[in-house]
């Protein structure tokens, strides 16, 4: 008996959905200190979709941004689908977010009051919905870049003090 490739039957639990990673913004990480992470799915036309599923996507300068009762995502670069000629879509734009409304109205707090910023640290595919990993954090200045580097340089050279110890 041959079983659907995306169902489940009647009593089984789905099992985990893979995830397909289309872009990372690997400066985040070194230019904020990152405080939480969330999954905030997309609002997308379909040639953007297309884009996505060729790698298209730019998350360089991105950030998001709630204005109002929604989140919007500022400055990601999707670029045109080259299929869709002149019913494509524009590469930058203001791209909603979905989000709940708890969790909205927590971000959006931190944000306004505690000088926080949203970030998108990845965007991928999971079960074929487009979802961006969004990250709070907060901005460091070139000191504290300075402090994040001596300190990951310091546990490196511990962790091989470490190595070096079990092999003798």
């Amino acid at each position: 008996m041959s079983k659907k490739a995306g169902g489940a039957k009647k009593g089984e639990k789905r099992a985990e959905t893979e995830v397909q990673v289309v872009a990372r913004n690997r400066r985040a990480g070194f230019d904020f200190d990152i405080e939480d992470r969330l999954e905030a799915g997309l609002v997308l036309q379909g040639s953007e979709v297309k884009s996505l599923r060729a790698g298209n996507a730019n998350l360089a300068d991105a950030y998001a941004q709630p204005r109002g009762d929604e989140l919007f995502l500022v400055n990601c670069r999707i670029g045109e689908y080259d299929k869709a000629g002149p019913f494509g879509h524009a590469p930058v734009r203001d791209r909603k977010l979905l989000v709940g409304r708890k969790q909205l109205d927590k971000l959006a707090g931190k944000v306004d009051r505690s000088g926080y910023t949203l970030i998108p640290t990845q965007l991928y595919f999971r079960g074929g919905w487009a979802k961006v990993e969004l990250a709070l954090a907060k901005g460091r200045t070139h000191g504290d870049r300075r402090g994040a580097i001596a300190e990951r340089e310091s546990k490196r050279e511990m962790d091989r003090a470490m190595v070096r110890g079990r092999r003798r």
